[in-house]
């Protein structure tokens, strides 16, 4: 018997979904681009390989818009219209990118620094395959450089400021009032549990998104997650961690779901698995009220873990591992910068003049 969608582990139906979207996509574009796709599904996720095309689509958009290939609808370029684009072209197009209007949405598109550079990224790799197997002449990519990204400071919470969102959380709702008071208690529980778990172990809001009730293992304090590219891994927990999915498992038995989301640990109040956006929001609301200055996202709890293993541990290669990063540099361009802090301590060991 076949399966169908709500049969399906959540990573496996993230993945249907998101290669049917790409087809969707990829069947309003120039048909000959499917070599491309085809050529790095191996080394690619369905996520990766939507945002591809989505940079492409932009790009054909710039050609026929700014009349370089001669063409007047995406499906009709030829891959033999890319010989045309050259150099200065591209240099055009880069100046495009800072700003302009998407036709999907109607809104006025702006790309910082790491969006250039990562639609220029996508653009080399297929500029490549075409003039690798010889279907073009020219490559006009290789004489573009990626535009230079500036470092930024890492945002993350203070500790006082991570006690300061938790107590919220447990206790913001003591003084409300009618219905805001019974929404506040119904979501309390499952609220606590999701941040004290992002804080707690550096996930990824899509890895807490996926989680189901059978991927928590309180015998050895762990829970098995599906990492990115499908790849499965385990992350240990602490007490306060512990404590709060208990509790919230307590809760979460007594609710009857809708149909295909029997197993999804995390609710939203519609009783399905909770959504990235749903947790999103649910952090942008809390971290709102603990520090206007900052904006607090997930992937920031995230940094704020990492930060604060790094502190403690000094140990850059298990920050890596716990955080499931597959590239060592990509931890130490994080967090290297908490050196700084170090600096900051060690600054006040050394003693001048005894008191």
């Amino acid at each position: 018997m076949e399966n169908t969608k709500k049969n399906l582990s959540y990573d496996k139906q993230l993945y249907v979904e998101n290669t049917e979207r790409l087809r969707q996509i990829l069947s309003a574009l120039p048909p000959f681009i499917r070599l491309f796709f085809r050529a790095i599904e191996p080394q690619t996720t369905a996520k990766t390989r939507i945002s591809y095309s989505y940079d492409l689509r932009v790009f054909f958009r710039f050609l026929i818009e700014q009349k370089k290939c001669g063409k007047d609808d995406l499906l009709s370029l030829e891959v033999t219209d890319l010989d045309k684009v050259t150099s200065l072209d591209l240099e055009e197009y880069m100046e495009y990118l800072k700003t302009y209007s998407s036709k999907e949405d109607e809104t006025l598109k702006i790309n910082t620094e790491q969006g250039l550079r990562r639609k220029l990224a996508s653009l080399k790799s297929f500029y490549h395959y075409y003039y690798k197997h010889e279907m073009i002449k020219t490559d006009p990519t290789v004489k573009l450089e990626l535009p230079k990204l500036h470092k930024k400071e890492i945002i993350r919470l203070d500790p006082n400021e991570v006690a300061e969102l938790l107590d919220l959380v447990e206790h913001g709702g003591d003084q409300l009032t009618g219905m805001k008071k019974v929404y506040y208690e119904k979501n309390k529980v499952r609220n606590l549990a999701i941040i004290t778990l992002l804080l707690g172990t550096g996930i990824r809001v899509s890895e807490c998104v996926g989680l189901d009730i059978t991927d928590i293992d309180f015998d050895n304090d762990r829970i098995r997650i599906i990492r990115k590219g499908s790849k499965e891994d385990f992350v240990y927990f602490g007490e306060e961690v512990r404590e709060a999915l208990q509790n919230y498992l307590a809760q979460r038995e007594q609710i009857k779901t809708m149909e295909g989301h029997e197993n999804a640990l995390f609710l939203s109040i519609r009783k399905r698995r909770i959504t990235i956006q749903g947790i999103e929001d649910l952090v942008k609301d809390y971290a709102s009220m603990v520090t206007t200055l900052k904006h607090i996202t997930p992937h920031k709890l995230r940094s704020t873990f990492g930060t604060n293993l790094y502190r403690e541990t000094d140990d850059i290669y298990l920050v890596a591992e716990v955080l499931g990063h597959n590239d060592i540099n990509t931890t130490k361009r994080h967090y290297a910068a908490t050196d700084e802090y170090r600096k900051r301590q060690a600054a006040k060991i050394v003693k001048l003049r005894k008191a």
